[in-house]
């Protein structure tokens, strides 16, 4: 979720229910360099909180180093990310790079446990590839070294994002005796029926939403609301997400300036206004437009035309 899960971003998501967020992934290299966009990603904000603040590495001194400059940051939990499957992050045996050498990744564990007083997480993925999969031992082994708990995605590294999570090996560490703390699905969870089906099927503890919130922060409403009613809620209407874009957008340029708050909300316009009749030629002008005025002008045309019209079409 890097360039995703920023203060902006996280904002809307705890309005809308999420539970426990966590800051984007950070470099614990670009930390200890004092790195300005790796030092910007400690900001965390009160109405927040919980949160956690996700870290990333291979070297045993720098994760150490990084694991003090977290906790004068005062987070709820830092979290160590041996999940994420990109090449630039993979190649420094860092990410889901780690899962090659299980032995280096519980000593990395062990050491962080150690440096700080804070809770530590960890999200990682089943394994490297098919032939690794050894997650129930490896997640055993991480516990035994002091983690708090375990968030897992049920693909492995050489899958990507590609195919179908496979929930059953995460269930295989839940229903091990051996484990005492707890355990998070996370992979392909994108409706309020699904996380019911998926919670229940494979009794985890809790699910994480990575992907499935990118411009649509209201999936943790509709998925609580599900949980205890069992009814859909219908989908925001369209004033609501012009006005989560609108906000969305002037906190982006208010924490990261104009350049990279207008860029790093673009991914996050196609699911604002995903499904709605006639939306292409305005969405085709968000995704270009530099110019952070002309975005809000464009956002009150939609407004306008939709209260006019009760579409988008013809533009």
């Amino acid at each position: 979720m890097e360039d995703v899960s920023d203060p902006p971003f996280r904002s809307l998501c705890k309005e809308q229910g999420c539970d426990l967020m966590f800051t984007e992934f950070i470099s614990v290299e670009g930390l200890i360099r004092d790195a300005s966009k790796s030092v910007q990603k400690l900001d965390i904000y009160d109405e927040e909180r919980p949160i956690g603040i996700q870290i990333f590495g291979a070297e045993l001194t720098s994760m150490q180093k990084a694991a003090e400059i977290v906790e004068a940051a005062q987070p709820e939990i830092l979290d160590i990310n041996f999940g994420c499957p990109v090449q630039k992050v993979v190649c420094r045996m860092a990410g889901a790079g780690i899962l090659r050498d299980i032995p280096k990744m519980v000593a990395l564990t062990d050491r962080i446990v150690k440096s700080t007083r804070l809770p530590v997480t960890v999200k990682t993925r089943l394994g490297w590839d098919e032939d690794s999969i050894h997650i129930v031992e490896v997640a055993e082994r991480l516990q035994d070294v002091g983690i708090q708990a375990i968030s897992i995605h049920g693909r492995t590294r050489a899958q990507m994002y590609k195919g179908e999570a496979d929930w059953s090996h995460i269930a295989s560490v839940k229903n091990n005796p051996r484990m005492r703390i707890p355990v998070f699905g996370n992979g392909d969870i994108d409706s309020p029926e699904k996380a019911v089906e998926y919670r229940q099927r494979y009794g985890v503890d809790g699910i994480m939403i990575g992907r499935a919130s990118i411009g649509y922060p209201w999936i943790f409403q509709e998925i609580k609301h599900f949980m205890r009613t069992g009814e859909i809620l219908p989908p925001p209407e369209v004033p609501d997400r012009l006005a989560a874009a609108r906000r969305h957008l002037a906190r982006s340029l208010e924490w990261k300036g104009p350049k990279l708050g207008v860029l790093e909300m673009r991914r996050h316009y196609t699911n604002y206004f995903k499904g709605l009749e006639g939306v292409k030629a305005f969405r085709a002008q968000l995704v270009t437009e530099d110019d952070p005025s002309v975005l809000f002008d464009i956002l009150d045309e939609m407004e306008a035309r939709y209260a006019a019209e009760g579409t988008f079409a013809n533009v």
